[in-house]
């Protein structure tokens, strides 16, 4: 029966497209679609099947494939055969990446482009630009409301200049990485244009209702995102005269994913920005493609649905695209943004891995791994064929949303343990050198996030405003310490732009109208190229992190070991300052590593006889990879410096 359909649609698609095709070559195009078009097909039907215009919209959708397929340059289509060949190419330990805004790393699009032999220089060769697509400004949530899915933002440049950029990161073998926000558009997109002046196709496009009934069903079950800034989940449009589902911001309007005319538009978007040159395409807000009244409209099962067929259109048309899941959500709800396969990611290749981010600050603010341990043990196995994006910091805030049950097992009752960590990093706590602010009170639930650049909460501003060289020195160690974590523990690490030479808060942000309601844009900055040179300077600040950042990716790319294959053993110590993990080799023909890491301010032994092969000194002497110096062990106990790391491998 599919094939017949396949066909159907084919012959339909192909005589409307007999012109554009007459000099194409679709060999590829047509074994792809074979291979995928029974999951394509099976998917759509199970969204849409109940719909009259199932069949018009299941041509559309084939028609959108080729019509792609045909727009796709040349080299792309090369480098999506290569691809193929290579399916775990993404797996290697040799990529590192870091995420930036564009205006905020060199101004516009051009100055990226000027800029590119910083990330060489110090290793990087994956590089996130966040959103640069048209946007409102004041309204434009970080870039994250957009206006126009198709245009840059003329603030950072033209599409030509991101084209520009493609290339010359191409050159360079740096992967471009672009945002795609898919869960809503700006109340300033024409769609919301149209649906404002009374279409009722595009009112279609979004969840829009005449009164309250359907709203306040909603609202029972569904949380608050931004309670300070935007409480509850609709707003009234005078000008529509229909309440309209806004989860994140009053001008955010969520799409209707339940209308397959959304879900066409969409992909044609993605694999518009494929043919761009985007290596891989970010989804933002995953987690909330489906909404259903009763539930919190998040992780729903016709979510995840969306993302399998999204990735297998994809996977005909530009198959050596990857995607990011950003679901920011529980661990044994984010790994399901993998897809079920046994193996093949059939969603997203890549997720983020918030859940270790935030594990890593309960750590630093506790000096120990109790939590962190606990928390990983209960982090779900990834599939063989994904990754994770680990990150110490991003362009948002840091979330406690760590599971009640594994902060009771860990020891702490878990309102109290939140408390104590939203006070810890905004410096009410005693002891505490941390410089951050609280983002999302809300004030029902006493819930809170944090903002603040890593080197602020890690106390590195408070060092520097007092001269105390001591805690300059310890403030730079936890930078080197978290880094050290994202880039052994298994996955692609995510560097943030600025973390790399220890830029502090940015208060400017106060000065804008626009943004002095969002304590985020602290960590957001401007790069001071001036400062930056310093990285050269031996001794200063800039000069130890940089350049102990860039010998620690040099090795990184060195260890096999280090490639994510699910080969990682979480090992329990005794010592609770300690986190310990061993990374083991598959194939025999590399090293395994032993990963420690020193949470507390002052060295911490460890007994190696309590760690398998690792107490045997005959084996071979022990080295750390990292420094390439003997660590001190006395009796097969191992001394780890304060905030210090071992990368440890045995040399025979």
């Amino acid at each position: 029966m599919y094939e017949q359909v396949s066909h159907s649609l084919l012959n339909d698609v192909l005589n409307k497209l007999e012109t554009e095709i007459s000099k194409q070559d679709l060999r590829y195009f047509y074994t792809r679609l074979g291979a995928n078009f029974y999951a394509i097909h099976s998917l759509f039907y199970r969204l849409y099947g109940d719909r009259p215009d199932f069949e018009e919209q299941a041509q559309r959708l084939v028609e959108t494939m080729a019509r792609k397929y045909i727009n796709r340059p040349e080299k792309l289509r090369q480098l999506d055969i290569d691809r193929e060949k290579d399916h775990n190419w993404f797996l290697h330990q040799q990529w590192v990446g870091m995420a930036l805004y564009s205006n905020g790393f060199a101004g516009d699009l051009k100055g990226m482009r000027e800029h590119l032999g910083y990330f060489q220089e110090l290793g990087v060769n994956l590089v996130h630009i966040m959103p640069i697509l048209r946007c409102p400004e004041g309204r434009s949530d970080g870039g994250y409301a957009i206006s126009d899915f198709r245009q840059i933002d003329e603030r950072v440049g033209s599409l030509q200049d991101l084209r520009d950029l493609s290339k010359d990161m191409q050159e360079r073998e740096i992967l471009l990485v672009l945002d795609v926000v898919v869960n809503h558009t700006s109340d300033e997109h024409e769609w919301a244009q149209r649906a404002r002046a009374g279409d009722s196709v595009y009112q279609n496009y979004y969840y829009t209702f005449k009164n309250r009934n359907v709203p306040d069903m909603f609202e029972q079950s569904m949380p608050e995102i931004f309670p300070e800034t935007s409480p509850g989940n609709f707003t009234w449009d005078e000008e529509m005269g229909r309440w309209v589902m806004t989860v994140f911001n009053d001008y955010q309007w969520d799409l209707n994913y339940s209308n397959p005319a959304v879900f066409i538009e969409m992909l044609d978007i993605l694999l518009y920005w494929a043919n761009q040159g985007a290596d891989i395409l970010r989804l933002d807000a995953v987690a909330f493609l489906w909404k259903k009244i009763g539930s919190t409209c998040q992780n729903e099962r016709e979510a995840h649905l969306i993302l399998q067929l999204m990735k297998d259109c994809c996977q005909v048309t530009a198959p050596g695209v990857l995607f990011i899941a950003e679901a920011i959500v529980a661990p044994v709800e984010v790994i399901k943004y993998f897809g079920e396969d046994a193996v093949i990611a059939k969603e997203c290749e890549i997720a983020y891995n918030a859940t270790f981010m935030a594990l890593l600050w309960d750590a630093v603010a506790t000096k120990n791994s109790k939590l962190l341990k606990q928390g990983i043990k209960s982090l779900p196995v990834k599939l063989e064929r994904a990754t994770w994006l680990n990150y110490v910091r991003c362009h948002d805030d840091i979330g406690l949303g760590f599971d009640d049950r594994d902060i009771v097992l860990a020891g702490y009752e878990p309102f109290n343990h939140r408390k104590f960590l939203i006070d810890y990093y905004t410096g009410q706590f005693d002891d505490s050198h941390a410089r951050g602010l609280p983002f999302g009170h809300n004030e029902k639930t006493g819930d809170a996030r944090i903002s603040g650049s890593l080197a602020s909460l890690v106390g590195l501003q408070y060092a520097l405003e007092i001269g105390d060289d001591v805690a300059v020195e310890n403030a730079i160690n936890i930078i080197l310490l978290l880094h050290s974590m994202i880039l052994s523990f298994g996955g692609i690490p995510l560097l943030y732009y600025g973390d790399e030479i220890g830029t502090l808060n940015d208060p400017s942000y106060l000065d804008d109208p626009h943004k002095q309601g969002d304590t985020r844009w602290v960590h957001r900055p401007t790069v001071d190229w001036e400062k930056a040179e310093l990285r050269n300077t031996s001794g200063t600040v800039e000069y130890q992190i940089f350049s102990a950042l860039k010998r620690m990716i040099a090795v990184r790319k060195e260890i096999d070991t280090f490639a994510d294959f699910n080969n990682r053993e979480l090992i329990d110590v005794d010592n609770p300052h300690l986190f310990v993990f061993e990374r083991y080799n598959l194939n025999q023909q590399s090293e395994n590593v032993l990963v420690i890491a020193n949470f507390d301010s002052k060295p911490q032994s460890l007994n190696l006889e309590a760690i398998g092969n690792w107490n045997s000194p005959s084996f071979g002497q022990i080295i750390d990879l990292y420094s390439g110096q003997y660590p001190d062990i006395f009796n097969n106990t191992l001394v780890v410096p304060g905030f210090g790391f071992y990368w440890l491998s045995e040399m025979l």
